[in-house]
């Protein structure tokens, strides 16, 4: 994508926002900016401004500076960041009241809410008269939806008479608000936000869409002094309750925007429909009239949403005001995450250039967002990351930061990824042997997934997946497939790691941006007696990858292991930890970090252990639910101490730290730590099975040659992203596509997935001899 300056008009101003709700459930204040930590770090302004932005959406908030009226109000946290962010250059535009209802002793549905928000008004203006940029009551419309007529927040309102008082109270006390401010600040400029969609609907609901699609635009009416006799809403409204001289007011009293700012959001546009048998139960409501279920029309309907460039053209047709859009953000993967910005750039700038007065693009969540997946109702630690992430010591760039960077110090920005549609444009199209592929089912030499293209696009530059036939790379391949992310999935004889001369033939093929190195040894007691071929797949291999990566400039992740320690903590390992291997495992894992770091330093190597997943019959926790559901005992190690990995959230994990340009050594486990024992017994439960039907034994019972850390549990010092490993158990028996494998009683032999033969106890890919060597790589487990 790119947007150049040469289009008439130049570019529209890149903003930014601080997501800074503080909403009201019950007695329960939900506070974006405490939950982020942002109170705490100024220092989060210096990084702001590093994006290159010029203005920053930035909450002064009523409920927070003065909650006992402005003669008491503490200004010392505005005080500082303010003047920050006047010596960085960056605009501040000031919001007041964002998602709140005011202090405890106010509301929404208070007749004083308007006039003592207009004091406080007063007193910030008094106080930085620089200022110019005010949002005195983010989303007005959401707010009034969501406090009068849902009750999701406070004074939790269920009928339209509660949801037309808290919209006059709120628009009234804009107009009031921006009335004190210029008194002080004559130039004062009002940026009005509101959420903006579409209700799509089927014929027969087509008359409660219509009614929805007027009251979309009612503060924006209000405030503008629209809403008289001929409105389509005024008898509604007075049917509501809002009497005539209250409307009135609003016609003698018009305060229209300086700049309509427009937050659309991927379920900004519904879809409603009668036929409530083919939707979820959540979505079922209705009115008087109808029932029917409400919708994201992303959901279910493929390239059906407005889109963004359709809001501003709604609104600029409207009101003939300039506009912006003033929240951007998706919670996604990161790819879908650029994918939407840049479509929300391309409509700013081709409407500019087509004579549209937009005036900037607002990167929204630049520290992300808490609980927004339930409306903010409950603190469940939902996070989802914007341009930083703040689950680290220190908030850490993701890719849209340099995608923020790049916009607003050039206009463009390239990446691979944006050559295909994000999942709200695209058909799913497998491709034939795909499935069968990630099943072992079919020895294709590779399997490729290439996206459709976005308009005006060239063909997507793919990632090499090696390991063909292991777990992990055919996890790679689904899950890229899921993402529309192009990949190339290669066997061994496609791509040999270890063979410069086939790594440059496949990257001269095939022209990647990243490689991702799935394949490897994973057989560790195997590796005591054939050492020479464990270093050749797990150190020659990365360190040759490493070099050819390097010299071309291809992104590269690999993979090391949790045997790279030995076993003498008894809290977590973290990166920066000595390693000390105790087999030769191990040592392959820990010479091949050295090389490949000393031959690319911008390498993400990933060190995990303990894999269990959804998708493949071989792993511990697979083997061990199959074995109990059959009736039998199942036995695993009680003295070794591990932290598994569900291996849907280590791809997708990995996924995004690759498109955020992460290097070094990471380690990435689920939270938390148990025995093998405990793993089983802790699945058992959740399955509903007998956990005392695990036998815990110790590790020299199972007679494995290799010597093994009894304690390997991982953590991190640069960020734990990755979610609870009760969490994870939980989504694997949701997820589940494969039977559990049947192991015999006491851990003893189990029976090969594959043929049905006698497994080894010292194999814990679950499959016998014949079978191990036709695989890359596979899943250690069990100890």
């Amino acid at each position: 994508m790119s947007a150049t300056s040469e289009r008439p008009g130049g570019l529209p101003e890149v903003w930014g926002g601080i997501e800074g709700t503080v909403n009201r459930v019950g007695d329960q204040y939900f506070d974006q900016m405490r939950r982020s930590g942002h109170w705490e770090r100024i220092e989060d302004l210096d990084l702001i401004a590093a994006l290159g932005i010029q203005a920053l959406r930035y909450p002064v908030l009523w409920e927070h500076i003065a909650p006992l009226g402005p003669k008491r109000a503490d200004w010392t946290w505005p005080d500082v960041r303010l003047k920050r962010l006047r010596q960085l250059g960056v605009r501040p535009i000031v919001g007041l009241v964002h998602h709140g209802s005011g202090p405890r002793h106010t509301s929404l549905v208070d007749p004083a809410f308007p006039f003592e928000l207009a004091k406080y008004a007063r007193a910030v203006a008094e106080r930085y008269p620089w200022v110019e940029d005010y949002t005195p009551v983010n989303e007005p419309l959401t707010t009034g939806r969501f406090s009068g007529l849902y009750g999701h927040w406070y004074p939790h309102g269920k009928d339209y008479t509660t949801f037309a008082r808290t919209m006059v109270v709120q628009c009234r006390a804009i107009v009031e608000a921006m009335r004190a401010i210029r008194e002080v600040t004559p130039g004062a400029r009002l940026i009005q936000t509101e959420d903006m969609g579409r209700t799509y609907s089927t014929p027969h609901l087509a008359y409660q869409a219509e009614f929805e699609n007027h009251r979309r635009w009612l503060s924006l009416d209000l405030l503008c002094g629209r809403i008289d006799r001929n409105h389509p809403l005024w008898h509604h409204l007075q049917h509501w309750g809002v009497c005539e001289k209250e409307l009135g007011w609003f016609l003698d009293n018009p305060m229209p925007p300086d700049v309509v700012g427009l937050n659309y959001y991927i379920t900004s546009d519904r879809l409603l429909d009668e036929r409530m048998e083919h939707y979820p139960a959540w979505s079922h409501g209705g009115n008087h009239r109808d029932a029917y279920a409400d919708v994201h029309v992303a959901g279910v309907w493929k390239d059906a949403i407005s889109g963004h460039r359709d809001v501003l053209a709604w609104a600029w047709e409207r009101y003939r005001l300039p506009v912006a859009l003033t929240e951007v953000h998706l919670g996604c993967t990161r790819e879908d995450q650029l994918r939407w910005l840049a479509e929300a750039w391309e409509a700013a700038c081709s409407l500019r250039a087509e004579g549209v007065d937009v005036r900037a693009l607002t990167v929204w969540s630049l520290l992300g967002a808490y609980d927004w997946n339930t409306l903010v109702t409950a603190d469940r630690g939902f996070y989802e990351p914007g341009v930083f992430d703040i689950r680290a010591p220190r908030p850490r760039p993701t890719a849209l930061a340099r995608m923020t960077h790049a916009l607003a110090t050039r206009g463009d920005f390239e990446h691979p990824v944006l050559a295909s549609p994000g999942w709200w444009r695209r058909t799913a199209r497998p491709e034939a042997n795909f499935a069968a592929s990630l099943h072992g089912d079919s020895p294709a030499p590779y399997v490729t997934y290439v996206p459709a293209r976005r308009a005006g696009s060239e063909s997507p530059r793919p990632v090499l997946i090696s390991g063909a036939t292991g777990t992990l790379g055919r996890a790679f391949a689904r899950l890229c497939r899921n993402r529309g992310i192009a990949f190339q999935l290669l066997s061994r004889q496609e791509m040999d790691i270890a063979s410069l001369e086939s790594v440059e033939r496949a990257l001269e093929r095939f022209q990647p941006w990243a490689i991702i190195n799935a394949a490897g040894y994973v057989r560790v007691d195997d590796a005591e007696m054939n050492a020479a071929r464990c270093f050749r797949e797990n150190t020659l291999g990365p360190e040759v990858l490493a070099t050819a990566c390097g010299a071309r400039g291809v992104r590269l992740v690999t993979f090391s292991s949790d045997l790279v320690f030995g076993g003498e903590r008894s809290s977590a390992y973290l990166e920066s930890c000595p390693v000390q291997p105790l087999n030769q495992y191990g040592r392959s894992k820990v010479e091949a970090e050295r090389r490949v770091l000393e031959r690319m330093p911008e390498a993400l190597v990933v060190r995990t252990g303990a894999f269990f997943g959804p998708w493949d019959r071989h792993n511990f926790v697979t083997l061990a639910l199959g074995t109990l559901a059959n009736g039998d005992r199942f036995a695993a190690a009680d003295d070794v101490v591990v932290s598994p990995t569900y291996v849907p959230d280590l791809v997708h994990t990995c996924l995004d730290l690759l498109l955020d340009e992460a290097s070094g050594v990471w380690h990435l486990t689920n939270a938390g730590e148990v025995t093998w024992a405990e793993l089983a017994r802790q699945a058992a439960s959740l399955m509903g099975l007998n956990p005392r039907r695990v036998d815990g034994r110790p590790l020299e019972s199972f007679g494995w040659s290799a010597p093994r850390p009894r304690y390997s549990a991982l953590s991190s010092e640069r960020a734990q992203l990755m979610p609870p490993l009760t969490k994870a158990l939980e989504r694997y028996l949701e997820e589940n596509e494969i039977k559990p494998a049947r192991r015999a009683a006491g851990g003893g032999r189990a029976v090969c997935a594959e043929c049905g033969g006698t497994v080894d106890e010292g194999h814990g890919d679950g499959r016998c001899g014949l079978h191990r060597e036709r695989g890359d790589g596979g899943v250690a487990a069990g100890g």
